[in-house]
């Protein structure tokens, strides 16, 4: 009689043993379900900021492409000295077919020049003395300046108000040269020097990227009569539309050549060929010696 008691005493104690080992499952899903939200919490924090990295990445690419410039369209220049036909030179520079002499230029392919003189001497008749000159400058696309053509035609309007400025310049006179690149400009002048009477034809002109800076002057010496201002002017702007075709057959290859931007810093030295307009007065100090020399 005392087993059924012992049985029924020890019952409730196996009850709480079963109750207390399914209670510890409890507590470890407790744990772990603590563990898992403790990750997801640090996950989420980790999204968060890889969220605000895109975030900050997508905001930033606007910048950037607004930043990204045209590639400039013309990669090269042409070689100065070939840029005009024997038959060109032979109208403007007669006497001087052979006389081209090339400007000195660290980089040939942004800036380059090339003169030409021709003196016809008649003896007792007279001389008639022609120069001529051809600049070239061309500008890359920089993030930082801007697009090469943009570049160019600050650099072009430079020059032509260099031209129409030119101290000791009478009668200066100037006008669209049409039918020249993208943009061209004729300005011409006298200037009277103690050999005789120059007259100064420039043609400043932009193609593209590029800027062609011609400049043509004649005078008639040693009593020689001075040659037509109209006539040289008309020559001048048949030479600046075969220097521009230049240009253009120079990058045929790879005009469009440019892939991406340069940072280049070239056209900041471009002064150089800005003297341009100058050489009248130099070219007008030559033929006196030959002048001097003949008469």
């Amino acid at each position: 009689m005392h087993r059924p008691a012992q049985r029924v005493g020890r019952a409730p104690r196996l009850t709480r043993i079963l109750v207390s080992a399914a209670a510890v499952p409890v507590v470890l899903a407790a744990g772990c379900s603590s563990d898992s939200g403790s990750g997801s919490g640090s996950g989420s924090s980790t999204d968060n900021a890889a969220q605000k990295g895109t975030a900050a990445t997508s905001s930033a690419s606007p910048s950037t492409s607004a930043n990204a410039v045209k590639p400039a369209a013309y990669a090269t220049l042409p070689a100065p000295c070939s840029v005009f036909s024997k038959k060109t030179l032979g109208e403007l520079v007669p006497k001087g077919l052979n006389s081209a002499k090339s400007g000195k230029s660290d980089d040939a392919k942004n800036r380059s020049s090339c003169s030409w003189n021709s003196l016809d001497n008649k003896g007792v008749k007279g001389s008639q003395f022609r120069w001529l000159n051809v600049s070239l400058l061309r500008f890359d696309s920089d993030a930082t300046r801007g697009e090469g053509n943009q570049l160019a035609q600050t650099y072009y309007d430079k020059q032509v108000k260099d031209a129409q400025t030119v101290t000791g310049a009478t009668g200066a006179r100037s006008e669209p040269a049409s039918g020249i690149g993208d943009a061209s400009t004729a300005v011409r002048y006298g200037l009277k020097k103690k050999e005789g009477s120059f007259k100064q034809q420039t043609v400043v002109t932009r193609v593209e990227n590029v800027v062609v800076t011609l400049d043509y002057n004649g005078a008639g010496l040693a009593g020689d009569k001075a040659p037509s201002a109209d006539d040289l002017t008309k020559a001048a702007e048949k030479a600046a539309k075969e220097a521009v075709a230049s240009v253009a057959s120079a990058n045929q290859d790879g005009s469009r050549a440019a892939t991406a931007p340069s940072q280049s810093a070239s056209p900041s030295k471009s002064a150089s060929p800005s003297k341009s307009a100058s050489p009248s007065a130099s070219a007008s100090s030559k033929p006196s010696a030959s002048a001097t020399k003949k008469n």
